[in-house]
């Protein structure tokens, strides 16, 4: 099965919310301490005067099918609908690698 869908992650807009754990969490009915996709925090560390190192990533993990029930029946998987700094898209691999060049701060996951 060719892999062609995928989650693009503007990482530079996330604020560590954690509302993509929540909505992953109760879509799948996952136990607590399981994730389809978990919030990394990398940081806060000053590395500079007055620059700071903090950021959020959302990584989906291997419980992760891209809500396919759901984009069944046309919707966005439940991570993307409820981002609330709309950071997480979803679509075709070779769209969302277009938009990769838009700025530094993004990373793309392939899923099946």
């Amino acid at each position: 099965m060719a892999v062609n869908k995928g989650i693009l992650i503007d990482y530079d807009w996330c604020t560590g919310c954690h509302t993509c754990e929540v909505a992953c969490q109760m879509e799948h009915g996952l136990q607590v301490g399981q994730y389809g996709i978990k919030l990394a925090e990398l940081g806060p560390w000053e590395y500079a005067q007055d620059k700071w190192q903090i950021s959020y990533v959302p990584m989906p993990t291997d419980q992760c099918n891209l809500c396919a029930s759901r984009v069944e029946k046309g919707k966005q998987p439940s991570c993307v609908q409820h981002c609330q700094a709309k950071c997480l898209s979803y679509g075709p691999l070779e769209e969302l690698a277009k938009r990769l060049v838009d700025h530094p701060k993004q990373v793309l996951f392939a899923l099946k």
